[in-house]
């Protein structure tokens, strides 16, 4: 099984998916961390990404999300996939399954503010929000709790 922890900035997608994976002895993978150079820096200056900025980070996730299936892997991607079109390339076959942390743009901003050493400024938390579409096919949990209790629900949800 791949789980895929989507949603906005600040959602708690790092910090609960490394929980999840260390909890279920599963490889956790970080999308952050296969942004290529330009993305990152487009952030850092405050600038949004768009789906020509996504689409090359997008490949890059969809295939380390193919290599571990196609290993026979279990693993917890955290992954923004803000757009349906983003989770339809990510969705490589019927092991993929999306948990969507959901949360509240104050939360998120105010999160996102907290954050030391990230690359992504808490201004852009807004268009974050303007880009979301909300999933519809996901497991959703409320990313305002504490990450033991998103990690319980997430469990119990998928029957882990």
């Amino acid at each position: 099984m791949i789980v895929i922890l989507t949603g906005v900035a600040g959602a708690g997608k790092t910090t609960v998916g490394a929980l999840l994976a260390r909890d279920l002895a599963w490889k956790f993978y970080d999308a952050d961390d296969l942004h290529p150079a330009a993305n990152v820096e487009k952030m850092r200056r405050g600038e949004p990404l768009n789906d020509t900025d996504r689409a090359p980070w997008l490949a890059e996730v969809r295939e380390t999300i193919r290599a571990a299936a196609a290993g026979g892997e279990n693993a917890v991607v955290a992954c923004s996939a803000l757009k349906e079109s983003y989770r339809a390339m990510l969705r490589t076959g019927p092991e993929v399954v999306f948990v969507y942390l959901r949360l509240d743009p104050p939360l998120a901003q105010a999160r996102m503010a907290q954050r030391f050493g990230h690359f992504m400024p808490p201004k852009l938390a807004r268009s974050q929000f303007e880009t979301l579409e909300t999933p519809t096919d996901a497991l959703a949990i409320d990313a305002s709790q504490p990450p033991e209790e998103i990690v319980r629900e997430i469990k119990s949800g998928l029957a882990l």
